[in-house]
């Protein structure tokens, strides 16, 4: 199966050819034998992608079964003329047909304008729908039905509406966010939306539903919908440096002296009070150490080996010094 290519406008209307920073969405189903090939295959992607113009940035999530079942890669490009030379590059042709005996079923590409004005999602879905000819008024009306009902479920954080763009993609595609995958699940299951979903049939050819989660992204701010997360190697060491100092003072101020010393809990019991404390301290903390590093984690492309370096020499000084620091502590 061939990965289509599904370049979308934002808003209503149709899409300048340069309108800012679009992001390349791309959702990928690969036979679980595949999984190792597909992921040296992505490791030549992404060093051929790397030396396009205008890319700010490349993702590559991978799946998390049962929930998500597919691969799904964010390229972040600083406009669309940028994003659309990489996507009908001879180079990326090349390669997505060596990569063709690895996939399974149908592959979606969606190229998503930045939106700036959304809160950080925690579940996505990305609903691409393609309608019958001749039925795009009947489609809108009933978008806005659905729109207005999705807006009422519990969870439900934002909604962005992708319309076609003559003689270049068919499909509309909806984007919807939700603040857990509890209530995302709640919505696509509801009998609101089964309902309305078969009041569609009439004027739907066909339609697909993709799931997008990462890791710690709650924790770390984004642009928006348009907007990939940050590596996670990076969000990975940040939550490191916020992590330590909070479970070293917890445990010589709290842990020790109050809650075994002087409460008598036993330790399996204090260490679990301990970490949950750790982790509701951090939900606040991290947000704030990750826009102290955002020109790291948000890096322009050109720049990318210089910075990563920098980023990544810092974050480990501080490392050094909280290390330093604790050990005249104790």
């Amino acid at each position: 199966m061939a990965i289509e290519e599904r370049p979308l406008a934002a808003g209503n209307g149709a899409a300048a050819p340069d309108d800012g920073a679009v992001t390349v969405v791309t959702q990928t189903r690969v036979a679980p034998a595949s999984y190792d090939a597909f992921a040296q295959w992505q490791q030549r992607i992404s060093d051929v992608v790397a030396a396009f113009p205008g890319l700010e940035d490349h993702r590559v999530i991978p799946p998390r079964p049962p929930e998500q079942v597919d691969w799904v890669i964010l390229q972040r490009f600083a406009s669309t003329a940028d994003a659309l030379a990489w996507l009908r590059s001879d180079d990326r042709q090349r390669l997505l047909a060596e990569a063709q005996p690895m996939l399974v079923g149908r592959d979606d590409g969606h190229l998503v304008r930045a939106d700036r004005s959304g809160p950080a999602e925690s579940v996505s879905v990305i609903v691409s729908t393609r309608i019958v000819p001749g039925q795009e008024a009947a489609f809108r009306t009933w978008e806005q039905r659905i729109a207005a009902t999705q807006a009422r479920a519990p969870g439900f954080q934002g909604y962005r509406l992708e319309p076609p763009i003559p003689d270049v993609q068919e499909d509309w595609v909806a984007i919807l966010r939700f603040d857990t995958d509890a209530h995302l699940q709640g919505w696509l299951g509801s009998p609101e939306r089964r309902a309305l979903l078969a009041e569609a049939n009439r004027f739907t050819a066909e339609s697909h539903v993709r799931t997008v989660r990462t890791g710690f992204d709650q924790w770390f701010r984004m642009d928006g919908a348009g907007s990939a997360p940050p590596e996670a190697w990076k969000q990975n060491m940040l939550v490191l440096l916020a992590l330590y100092p909070v479970v070293f003072l917890f445990g010589a101020l709290v842990q020790g002296p109050l809650l075994q010393a002087r409460a008598g809990l036993p330790f399996w019991l204090a260490l679990f009070v301990g970490n949950a404390v750790s982790v509701l301290i951090l939900s606040q903390l991290v947000p704030l150490v990750s826009d102290r590093f955002g020109w790291w984690l948000r890096q322009p492309g050109g720049d990318r080996p210089r910075i990563d370096a920098a980023g990544a020499a810092l974050v480990a000084a501080l490392y050094l010094a909280w290390l330093l620091v604790f050990a005249r502590w104790s």
